[in-house]
């Protein structure tokens, strides 16, 4: 290789090099851990917690302040700064559906952050079927002083009342059996214009005919499906009749081919 070319191939060597830095995995801001309910009825009171790792990376910062929303209600937020050793190293405490934490910073040895919220599950302002309708339990933010925010992350839980949440299962119940019967071929058009109605009537908060129209159309899908099952058996029987005709009608024609004789031999 000649002095040129290798001064080509060190050039090039060291964009690549460069490139594959740029792209490499930066470790950064992150939620080690998170509990969060997945569903929770209207008026209960519910917990979340969040542990924050990671606290200085991506972007590289000192310092910075956390900051909270939610859509609970009668909420309290506990803020417990703990080091490297495990070791709690401050706490803090906010009412209210918001807040701004005091600075999070290396100086003081902080390592990690656990958030814990506590609140009751706001009343549901639209329903939905598909997709459920939710709240937010919590949404945290990376804030500077006098800079710019990251968001750090969101959770969401499906919230339902007793009346909603049995017209839901009344609903699934009648997805599944329409889903079923579609599977196995039956004729499930009329199921599901029911259950289109049982949805309307879910998302218009009358869940009594929402319950109603689902129960409905679940028996309109299994009907369609028992229909079904009863054609392809009576497809089976005359199937069975036919070759059954066939056998014996061969069988009998072969007798009268033996039975036939020349009445001169």
């Amino acid at each position: 290789m000649t002095k040129t070319n290798w001064s080509r191939f060190s050039s090039l060597l060291l964009v690549l090099l460069v490139l594959l830095s740029a792209v490499a995995p930066v470790a950064a801001l992150s939620v080690g851990n998170a509990n969060v309910p997945e569903e929770a009825a209207v008026g209960s009171q519910v917990e979340a917690t969040f542990t924050l790792t990671e606290l200085y990376q991506n972007p590289t910062l000192e310092q910075w302040q956390l900051r909270g929303e939610t859509d609970l209600r009668e909420v309290t937020w506990s803020l417990s700064y703990v080091d490297q050793t495990g070791a709690t190293v401050g706490r803090e405490e906010f009412d209210g559906q918001n807040f701004t934490s005091s600075q999070i910073s290396a100086a003081d040895g902080t390592a990690e952050v656990r958030v814990r919220v506590t609140g009751t599950v706001p009343p549901v302002e639209s329903y939905s079927y598909d997709p459920a309708q939710t709240f937010v339990v919590a949404s945290l933010t990376q804030a500077r002083e006098g800079g710019n925010a990251n968001d750090i992350d969101s959770w969401e839980a499906h919230h339902f009342t007793s009346a909603s949440d049995r017209a839901r299962t009344a609903m699934d119940d009648a997805g599944a059996a329409i889903e079923s019967a579609r599977e196995n071929g039956a004729s499930v058009g009329e199921a599901e214009n029911t259950f289109d109605q049982a949805v309307n009537a879910y998302e218009s908060e009358n869940f009594e005919l929402a319950t109603e129209l689902a129960s409905e159309a679940q028996s309109q899908a299994s009907s369609a499906q028992q229909s079904r099952q009863t054609f392809t058996l009576v497809l089976y029987a005359v199937g069975g009749l036919v070759v059954v005709a066939l056998a014996v009608g061969g069988f009998l024609y072969w007798r009268s081919q033996q039975d036939t004789h020349d009445p001169l031999g």
